[in-house]
This record gives structure tokens, C-alpha cells and sequence, in this order.
């Protein structure tokens, strides 16, 4: 018998969860800032510009190599490097071939020149060097990886001593009031947005289930110091609807 996850509010076959992953990114890949953009009201501009704030790549000439998986369309790679100087490299990671081709497309467009690459690759078999990258992010990515302790693993192995590691999340509202609220969009407008962008409400169904089984901030934390992460913490945005995590390899 498969080993199996609580995934949404439905169990899954361990091994089919990123075939379920799959399916939904497939769909959405040309329409997936579109579709951010409704689900998020346009907030998640706002919270991957705190993330690359508190990033903080480096300007000038210094080489700097931030890897960005699930990173997909690029968003968070081009932000970054629209932030740090010359010497700034970024490699898009991301198991989505489709998605990967709409990043490409926007870096051609955006004139990157050879500051930006696109990876095929699974975040649990990351195909990159034993400490090799200044600085790893994931953006609403980690709770989709199948297996999140291997993930974490895999990002601190390829992060060179001193580096650091961010990852942007979905999380738990503080705000009684806002929790009410987000909770009837979350179930009943975000499953409709689907359905009359792409014709699939049941997939976004699923995202939303699969936010809400996300681990809590804390445990989240534990399991952080666990793949050997330090100084593992978290900061809430906007009454705690997402979280930026941070950890160092020390």
C-alpha cells in the first residue's frame, strides 16, 4: 500500500499529490499572474516585494546566485535582479515544464541577458551543486512539494554557508474578523475564479484545501531546524494570510 497525506481535506496517495500539483499548473501556466491577481485582490505583488526586500541582493559588481524554486514564471527571480547589481545570477527551478516556457518567454522580453536560467528539475532532487547558491527562495511553493522535510533538505544543501533561505507561504489569519472572511472567499470565490478563468473550479478547490494544511507557523519552524536550518523564524503579512520564513545555513 502507498504511503498516503492528508492533502486538502481529502487523503492522498503520497504519490499522486504531484501529479494533482501538476495538473493545476499545467492549465493555468499562461494565465498564472492573472489568476494570482484575482485570488490575491493584487497582494501577492505586494508580498513578493517584501520577500525581496528582505532578501536584499546585493548591488554591484560582487557574483551573487540566488536560486529560486517552484519558481515557475520567474516573478521572484526578476524582481531580484531588478533589485541587485551586475553580478547577480539567478536560476528559475521548477518540476513544471510549461510553466518554466512562460518564464522563458519573459526573460527574453525583460533582456536579461545571461543573468537568468530556467531548470527543469524536482525541488526533492535538486540537480545543483553541494552549497552552491548565495541565497534560496520559494514563493507558494513549498506546501505543493509531495515531500516537505526532503525539499527543505535539498534547499540547504545547495545554500553555501552563510546563505540564506526565505520562503513565502500561506499561513494562518491572527485577525478573528479577517479570518471569517478570508475563509468564505478562500471556499466560495476562489473556486468560482477558477472555474471562469480556466473552467477547472475543482482544482482551485484544492488549493485552497491544501493551504489550510499547511503546517503552522512554528511547526513549520521545527521542521526548518530540522533539514538544518538556523535562526529559522517567521514574519506575518497582512494579519497573518501569508508568511515570509526565514533561515540561515550556519
Amino acid at each position: 500500500m502507498s504511503q498516503a497525506t492528508h492533502f486538502g481535506f481529502r487523503d492522498v496517495p503520497l504519490d499522486d499529490k504531484q501529479r494533482l500539483v501538476d495538473d493545476v499548473f499545467h492549465s493555468v501556466a499562461r494565465r498564472y499572474d492573472l489568476m494570482n491577481d484575482l485570488m490575491s485582490g493584487g497582494m501577492h505583488r505586494a508580498w513578493k516585494e517584501a520577500l525581496v526586500a528582505k532578501l536584499r541582493p546585493p548591488k554591484g559588481e560582487r557574483p551573487w546566485r540566488l536560486l529560486d524554486v517552484a519558481g515557475g514564471t520567474g516573478d521572484i527571480s526578476f524582481r531580484a535582479l531588478k533589485a541587485a547589481g551586475t553580478g547577480a545570477q539567478a536560476t528559475v527551478a521548477d518540476i513544471n515544464g510549461d510553466m518554466l516556457a512562460v518564464g522563458r518567454e519573459r526573460a527574453a522580453e525583460q533582456d536579461f541577458g545571461g543573468q537568468i536560467e530556467f531548470v527543469e528539475a524536482n525541488a526533492e532532487a535538486l540537480p545543483f551543486p553541494d552549497k552552491h547558491f548565495d541565497a534560496v527562495t520559494i514563493a507558494f511553493g513549498i506546501r505543493n512539494v509531495p515531500r516537505i522535510a526532503q525539499g527543505l533538505s535539498e534547499m540547504h544543501r545547495v545554500l553555501k554557508l552563510g546563505g540564506r533561505f526565505l520562503c513565502l507561504e500561506f499561513s494562518q489569519v491572527d485577525v478573528p474578523a479577517l479570518e471569517e472572511i478570508y475563509n468564505a472567499f478562500s471556499f466560495r470565490v476562489i473556486p468560482e475564479i477558477g472555474r471562469a478563468v480556466t473552467g477547472d473550479a475543482e482544482s482551485y478547490r484544492y488549493l485552497v484545501e491544501s493551504i489550510r494544511r499547511f503546517p503552522d507557523r512554528e511547526t513549520f519552524a521545527g521542521m526548518m531546524r530540522e533539514a538544518g536550518f538556523a535562526r529559522a523564524d517567521a514574519t506575518p503579512l497582512s494579519g497573518g494570510i501569508v508568511a515570509i520564513h526565514s533561515g540561515w545555513r550556519l
